[in-house]
């Protein structure tokens, strides 16, 4: 059978993208792109840390780029959110499965659970129930190794080679236990809703998927197989650069992201990620790109300057590069589907699974946040001397404050805000100076069932974090100088990503309606001539598609 033929009978014709007119500021010459054609196949890509501001910026300045043509030839979306917390976990589970974090149930990549066993355990009868559940490289069977433990020689050239299911590179000591069945909670079955995956795979369709770590084989769906070739180089091993992992050199990070920049020409072209298969062109199909993300956190990389100008909008020198480089990588995609005949039928949508904050140099507030969690305990101690625990089981801090407590009472809730708000102290701005800081960086929290309550989740929920605090613009809880951005919060930065749907069925349009990535899924199955109401998270929560699809 010709590839072609695998192709067709892998994927079904999708429908066409209408604009309305209700929301669009304006619609460029030259109506729908491929008109009369159907879009068999979706391409994702998720430009990891982008902000529509620096997507408006780069089509403004490169007018001939991929980016503008993409951008000028599809609808873009100009007023998107990513979810809230904006980390990469919750914020790519949203974009495969319609649901927000309270929805999912996955609220962070490293989390907490009331209701689950730690790692390890086995004596499940009498062990207290609380435990951390690490879905990162922590979870790898060797977080050291690009290929995760797999063992392949002649690594990173050869990485290529690393397995379709990396879900048999996890290590199981390393997973929370089910105190039910005493056994290791996989990350497949840890997320509450089915994803874009589950329903293509049940349809019989082609998927694959690229991402940074093994972990993100949550996407897999209840059974763990709804993912044929899920590419999974784990981008915080050790790299070439003795002593430093991908992301602390922005070349080490473009020379990870063009692996999976190979795999996905690879897919294209109709072979397995590894090009040893040949199987046909996804249905659904992409991968996750960090080189922006990494060149906005970075202060200096490859003698360069990371992050914005002092405007908070122009891109400094190593961040611009960035930009530049994966613009270069999405015009080697647009043109192999184009040398091979397929972007008459491949739609692609390009988003983010979060932006950064702070953009502007002058904003930024480094705060370690470790003695602020010891000073919170120790005054939790103070008031209540019979306190066998920590008040603080787990904490997450980037640009946002997420704590899970041993004590979930209301009362231990509000104490930890009012606590948090009435401390004060110094950090170090952009040039390592000490900068004062109030209210422990924060502007606002959500505590007890008022944190549940801003997630959208049950109270009793035993996955949410018990107090959520909004950082103020310019908070980044780190304690060294090595960061100048982070995401994870919910200031505007974090959260306004681009979004473009481009291609077959694709009309060109400038829509200001406001939208979420949540209905990037919903959108995918339309696109594909699948009903989005097979997605747990419409059904329930009426997670409808991106406006202006026909």
């Amino acid at each position: 059978m010709s590839r072609k033929s695998i192709r067709v009978a892998a994927a079904a014709g999708a429908v066409a993208l209408v604009c309305t007119g209700a929301s669009i500021a304006h619609a460029a010459p030259g109506g729908k792109t491929g008109q009369g054609k159907d879009a068999d196949h979706v391409l994702l890509i998720s430009i990891d840390g982008m902000h529509q501001a620096d997507l408006a910026w780069y089509v403004k300045q490169h007018p001939n780029s991929a980016l503008a043509s993409l951008a000028n030839n599809g609808a873009q979306y100009t007023n998107a959110q990513t979810t809230n917390p904006s980390d990469s976990f919750p914020g790519m589970v949203a974009q495969f499965t319609g649901a927000t974090a309270g929805q999912s149930g996955v609220y962070y990549d490293d989390t907490f659970n009331h209701d689950l066993l730690p790692a390890g355990t086995t004596d499940c009868a009498h062990t207290p129930k609380g435990a951390e559940v690490a879905m990162t490289e922590a979870m790898d069977k060797n977080q050291n190794s690009i290929d995760a433990g797999q063992g392949l020689p002649g690594l990173p050239g050869s990485i290529l080679g690393m397995t379709g299911n990396p879900a048999t590179l996890l290590n199981t000591a390393a997973m929370p236990v089910d105190p039910a069945t005493c056994k290791p909670v996989y990350p497949s079955q840890y997320l509450q809703v089915n994803s874009v995956f589950d329903v293509l795979h049940a349809a019989g369709k082609l998927t694959a998927w690229s991402d940074k770590h093994p972990a993100y084989s949550i996407l897999e769906g209840k059974a763990g197989n709804a993912i044929d070739d899920l590419f999974t180089p784990e981008i915080n091993s050790n790299s070439p650069i003795a002593g430093q992992d991908w992301t602390k050199d922005d070349k080490s990070t473009q020379q990870y992201d063009g692996y999976k920049v190979q795999a996905v020409l690879n897919e294209i072209d109709g072979f397995d990620h590894s090009h040893t298969k040949q199987v046909g062109e996804p249905a659904i199909f992409g991968m996750n790109f960090q080189t922006v993300s990494v060149a906005q956190k970075l202060p200096t990389s490859d003698g360069m300057t990371g992050g914005y100008q002092a405007d908070g909008v122009t891109p400094g020198a190593l961040l611009s590069g960035a930009l530049d480089y994966v613009d270069g990588q999405l015009g080697k995609l647009l043109g192999e589907l184009k040398t091979k005949g397929e972007d008459k039928n491949t739609t692609v949508i390009v988003s983010a699974k979060h932006g950064q904050s702070p953009t502007k140099p002058s904003d930024l507030t480094r705060i370690d946040d470790g003695p602020i969690m010891t000073a919170l305990n120790a005054a939790w101690k103070a008031k209540h001397p019979e306190a066998t625990k920590d008040l603080v089981a787990f904490s997450v801090n980037d640009d946002a404050m997420l704590l899970w407590l041993n004590d979930r009472s209301q009362a231990a809730a509000d104490f930890a805000e009012q606590w948090l708000l009435a401390n004060n102290g110094t950090g170090n701005d952009i040039s390592g100076n000490p900068k004062a800081y109030t209210k422990s960086g924060l502007t606002e929290v959500h505590a007890g069932a008022g944190a549940a309550s801003y997630l959208g989740a049950p109270e009793n929920d035993p996955r949410h974090p018990d107090l959520v605090g909004v950082a103020q613009v310019g908070t980044v809880y780190t304690g060294g100088k090595g960061k100048i951005a982070e995401h994870g919060g919910a200031n505007p930065a974090d959260r306004n990503v681009p979004l473009i749907v481009s291609g077959p069925g694709a009309k060109k349009a400038v829509v200001t309606e406001a939208v979420q990535t949540t209905q990037i899924a919903p959108t995918i199955l339309k696109l594909l001539d699948e009903n989005p109401q097979k997605l747990d998270a419409a059904k329930a929560h009426g997670v409808r598609e991106l406006p202006n699809l026909g």
